[in-house]
């Protein structure tokens, strides 16, 4: 299979026509479709190398060019985060190069003359502290091997050589990187495949440039520009437009889409097009995307309705039902001391039930990719997170072995946690191998919204007390969650490999990191009651700090509502049960981590002490302040919010949102100021306005309107404070702080009215019935 010279289509209608993105965006947002792309690709050459590479081997990681710039062959997708900046950032500093001379491609490939390194999927904040480890070991010791080499042809021992901008100098001599390896082979390989900053032979961190600096973006200036390529404007000659036809949102886990019936003459005077039927995944293929949409949309198909959802009213009371006839896994998950001991010498006791709804993970563009399948081969160019993993999904669907299978990278509408981009990859696959032809498929938003794999709903039940000393004795938290599905794609499952049976019951989901590590608490148990997948629940995923948000609604409110027994301000108790351990550096949250975190957030909101809802207003607006301390990916972050309530008409909004985030070494503060700011954004919106709605048969939030972000004119002002600590590794810095900012708006709501509302999104019709429920007007 050839792809060459991946170019604009040709076609006369106007639609077809092709335009650069600059041009369109010049255009006054004309209706054109059509984009430039520039590049080649070439698929199937007997010379392609299929990988992934050795991780040891230098020259699998990076080549030294003749201008003395050296190129990178990562392993890590740019997804809207920034990372590849960070990621070159290391290089350049462990290769003694300026910034520019590191040159690396935003698109990774399973095949070629360089395949990208298999770091792992883009996931879980792992690019920077999973990832950066990897390329400092493979430049800390290609820097070894340059002194090496420029010892023997300097004549001068490699601990009297320095090195700047690319060239060594030595006993009056000087030679260039490219001098030595340009157009070579390093034929090193590594000893390690990680390599921790300022560990030898890595650098040391005293003598860093880059590192900790404020480098630009560098993806930035061509999507400013409207230059930049996106999956959705790749075109390839005899390219065909693909939809795929599923019910208008999914149904219960397990029930998938079975089709009854397909009847193809209700399209029959759509030209051209071609329905695609592979078991119960079905869709249409027609020349022009216009047809292929309308034929999606028109094609009659009557589709096997079972209604065993509960319905977004009874979700709750659904897992508790289960619950009582034992139909959960129960598992105790994290427990110390002795919880029934702590409870008796506790003088006060709380006890409170919280509820979060699933989330969608809402990409603002959908799901795109691009398939060309023949008999023994395939290529698919998408946005998807992992290529090589991918890349054994699509094998499995379409019946090709794993060499067979070539896929690329190139960047959609982001990605975090499982969206659908694997999704519409496997799909334009399936279309593709049908019509024998290369296939664009697209995702409408009812495909994106109805079809997601969901943040789960959670129900959690919180039982902590103090002593008379205000200390935390004992902390019980229980966590009702479904299990996640994320292995399992829509289209896998629906052309006959899924769902996944070995998933009907299994213990797991609790989180045990935000659920009372942040203090010192000597007894403490954390139980996680796993509902039954095919009783009544969505497919679910992982989705940006995955069970931190819903955990952190019910834990952090907990620690609130204790200050406020304690009749203590909320920063001070915190203050006062801090975990007090020692901090133990890289992988475990840490007491000093924790404390520079609270004390930072409250510093920069200028945080006042009081007892909370201590200075209630009879006034129909009333405002408040929260805080909460919350983890992700290693990394501790605390949260202030300013509210202000409506209480006629339930409307919470918030004015001002503070962050602090202790995520290690920043290798670039910019761009964990910006993770952390979109992190606030996404968990403001989150928590007031988020909700999957479904009935008994299928998900009905399919759009927008039914399901509504948080939009401009409801942002907040947000501070963000980067907690930079040179002593310790990076961690995560890409989910953090949206994992707190629900508990702190809920315990602004209680200070601004002196009522809590333990039901998320925080919505309006919540607040009003809330505030009624409890006299208040």
């Amino acid at each position: 299979m050839t792809m060459t010279g991946l170019i604009p289509e040709t076609a006369n209608e106007l639609t077809q026509k092709p335009f650069s993105r600059k041009t369109f965006l010049k255009g006054g947002g004309a209706m054109v479709i059509g984009f430039s792309v520039a590049g080649a690709i070439t698929a199937g050459k007997a010379s392609a190398v299929f990988g992934p590479p050795s991780m040891n081997s230098l020259d699998q990681w990076m080549t030294f060019n003749a201008d003395n710039t050296v190129t990178l062959y990562l392993g890590k997708e740019e997804l809207g985060q920034g990372s590849t900046t960070g990621l070159r950032q290391i290089a350049a500093e462990e290769l003694y190069l300026p910034f520019t001379s590191i040159l690396s491609s935003l698109q990774e490939d399973t095949a070629g003359d360089h395949p990208a390194q298999n770091q792992g999927p883009t996931v879980g904040s792992g690019s920077i502290s999973g990832g950066g480890p990897q390329l400092r070991s493979a430049t800390a010791y290609a820097y070894q091997t340059l002194l090496s080499l420029a010892s023997a042809k300097l004549g001068v021992p490699v601990g009297s050589l320095s090195a700047a901008n690319g060239v060594i100098s030595g006993g009056g001599g000087s030679v260039k990187y490219s001098d030595l390896l340009a157009g070579k082979l390093i034929n090193v390989t590594t000893p390690v495949t990680t390599l921790g900053s300022g560990v030898a032979p890595a650098k040391p961190i005293s003598q860093y440039t880059i590192v900790g600096t404020r480098v630009p973006r560098i993806d930035i200036p061509a999507k400013v520009a409207g230059t930049y390529t996106y999956i959705h404007n790749v075109r390839v000659p005899g390219m065909m437009h693909g939809r795929v036809v599923r019910p208008r949102g999914q149904g219960s886990y397990g029930t998938g889409a079975t089709i009854q019936s397909v009847d193809k003459s209700t399209i029959s005077h759509i030209p051209n097009v071609q329905v695609v039927q592979v078991g119960n995944f079905l869709a249409v293929v027609a020349p022009r995307e216009y047809d292929a949409i309308q034929a999606a949309a028109q094609l009659k198909v009557s589709w096997v309705t079972q209604a065993v959802l509960p319905g977004v009213g009874n979700q709750y009371k659904l897992m508790q039902q289960q619950d009582a006839a034992g139909q959960t896994v129960n598992k105790i998950a994290a427990s110390s001391g002795n919880i029934t001991q702590g409870f008796l010498s506790a003088s006060k006791v709380l006890a409170q039930n919280y509820v979060y709804a699933y989330n969608i993970h809402g990409s603002i563009g959908p799901g795109c990719a691009v398939a060309d399948v023949t008999p023994t081969s395939a290529l698919i160019l998408c946005n998807t997170q992992g290529i090589y993993r991918l890349q054994g999904t699509i094998a499995q669907t379409i019946n090709l072995s794993l060499n067979q299978v070539r896929v690329q990278y190139w960047e959609g509408s982001s990605a975090f946690g499982h969206t659908t981009s694997d999704d519409v990859a496997q799909a334009a696959a399936v279309m593709s191998q049908a019509v024998g032809k290369p296939v664009r498929c697209q995702f409408m938003r009812w495909d994106e919204h109805g079809w997601d794999f969901y943040g789960p709903n959670e129900f959690n039940q919180v039982r902590a007390g103090i002593d008379a000393n205000s200390n935390i004795v004992a902390f019980d938290y229980t966590s009702s969650v479904p299990y996640g599905t994320n292995a399992q794609e829509t289209t896998n499952e629906l052309v006959g490999f899924g769902p996944l049976t070995s998933l009907t019951a299994s213990a797991g989901g609790a989180d045990t990191t935000n659920s009372g590590t942040q203090y010192n608490i000597p007894n403490r148990r954390v139980t996680t009651k796993s509902v039954p997948l095919y009783g009544g629940y969505m497919k679910t995923a992982p989705l940006r700090g995955p069970g931190a948000p819903q955990c952190l609604f019910a834990c952090e409110q907990m620690i609130d509502e204790l200050a406020h027994a304690a009749n203590m301000d909320p920063v001070a108790f915190r203050l006062q049960n801090i975990a007090t351990t020692t901090d133990p550096g890289f992988g475990t949250p840490g007491g000093t981590r924790w404390l520079s975190a609270l004390k930072t957030v409250a510093e920069a909101a200028n945080w006042q002490p009081k007892v909370a809802a201590s200075n209630l207003s009879s006034e129909r607006i009333a405002t408040g302040r929260g805080i909460a301390l919350g983890s992700f990916a290693n990394s501790q972050s605390g949260t202030v919010a300013e509210i202000t309530v409506d209480k006629k008409s339930g409307v919470i909004t918030p004015i001002h949102m503070y962050a602090s985030q202790n995520a290690g070494l920043a290798i670039n503060p910019a761009l964990v100021e910006n993770q952390m700011s979109g992190a606030m954004m996404y968990g403001t919106s989150r928590a007031l306005f988020e909700e999957i709605v479904f009935n008994k048969s299928r998900v009905t939030s399919l759009d927008w309107v039914t399901y509504p972000i948080m939009r401009f004119k409801s942002a907040p002002k947000v501070t963000t404070v980067v907690i930079q600590r040179t002593d310790l590794q990076s961690t995560g810095s890409g989910e953090p702080p949206n994992c707190p900012a629900g508990a702190a708006i809920a315990n602004a709501f209680f200070d601004a009215t002196g009522v809590r509302i333990r039901q998320a999104p925080m919505t309006p019709a919540v607040v009003r019935a809330t505030l009624k429920a409890a006299g208040v007007s």
